[in-house]
């Protein structure tokens, strides 16, 4: 699971919900919360955190805590 994935997870947010607020499809939403190899478009975190009414800084930090400069 993603960390965008544990975030939905963690506030019970139906994807399925996400999917249709934001007309990202259910499939592309699955990969970002499942496959780590999966990059999230910096649209797409700004139209979930919408549909999740979410500041998008928000789940941007939860998303890359922990990742830092080398």
């Amino acid at each position: 699971m993603t960390e965008l994935g544990l975030y939905l997870a963690k506030r019970s947010i139906n994807k399925a919900e996400v999917a249709r607020r934001t007309r990202i499809s259910k499939s592309r939403i699955s990969q970002l919360s499942a496959n780590p190899r999966t990059h999230l478009r910096a649209e797409e975190l700004y139209l979930i955190s919408l549909a999740i009414g979410v500041d998008p800084c928000e789940v941007l930090k939860e998303i890359f805590k922990g990742r830092g400069l080398p």
